[in-house]
């Protein structure tokens, strides 16, 4: 059995796309996964399940989550090595005293043509950025609810983004651990 860590994105937000935490872990118990654990009701979700493609899991769940619910949502799944992975690589480990102002932005995959310029463009004069792979790390120490830069990543990257913050990063890094 392998560990995987899912990152729902857009659910619960704004009273949209409602899936309360225990039909989530309903939904994925009924697909033969196990140990599932959730954390907060943005959507992560720890569980284990035979080693397959992530990809491949990823529609499975989406399409499951339609049929019981009526909408798929984006499901960014990742291996425990993955998410070890990012942990290790936060290029800003000084900004982990303030976890609430430092973001890893999960990419759908790495983006083909990313408008670097661009991004560099809408961050602030605090803001710090680091693109690794499919993994975009963003310090916004002013909060993320006012960078010009956070909300044009989806649209500069070219790809699907969902985001979380350092606590809940390192919040699910512990759950994967302990599973």
């Amino acid at each position: 059995m392998k560990t995987y860590i899912a990152l729902f994105r857009g659910i619960n937000v704004g009273g949209n796309n409602t899936l309360p935490m225990k039909d989530l872990a309903a939904v994925l118990e009924g697909l033969g996964l196990q140990g599932v654990a959730t954390y907060i009701q943005s959507g992560n979700v720890v569980f284990q399940g035979k080693a397959v493609d992530p990809a491949l899991l990823s529609k499975k769940i989406a399409v499951a989550i339609g049929k019981s619910h009526g909408f798929e949502p984006w499901v960014r799944l990742l291996e425990m090595p993955m998410l070890e992975a990012v942990i290790r690589g936060n290029p800003y480990p000084e900004a982990e005293d303030a976890p609430g102002t430092l973001y890893v932005n999960f990419l759908a995959r790495v983006p083909p043509q990313p408008d670097l310029d661009g991004l560099e463009k809408r961050r602030a004069a605090s803001e710090r950025f680091q693109l690794a792979g499919d993994v975009l790390y963003l310090h916004a120490p002013d909060g993320i609810g006012r960078s010009k830069l956070a909300a044009a990543l989806e649209q500069l990257l070219g790809v699907p983004v969902t985001s979380r913050n350092w606590n809940t990063v390192r919040k699910l890094g512990e759950m994967a651990r302990a599973a």
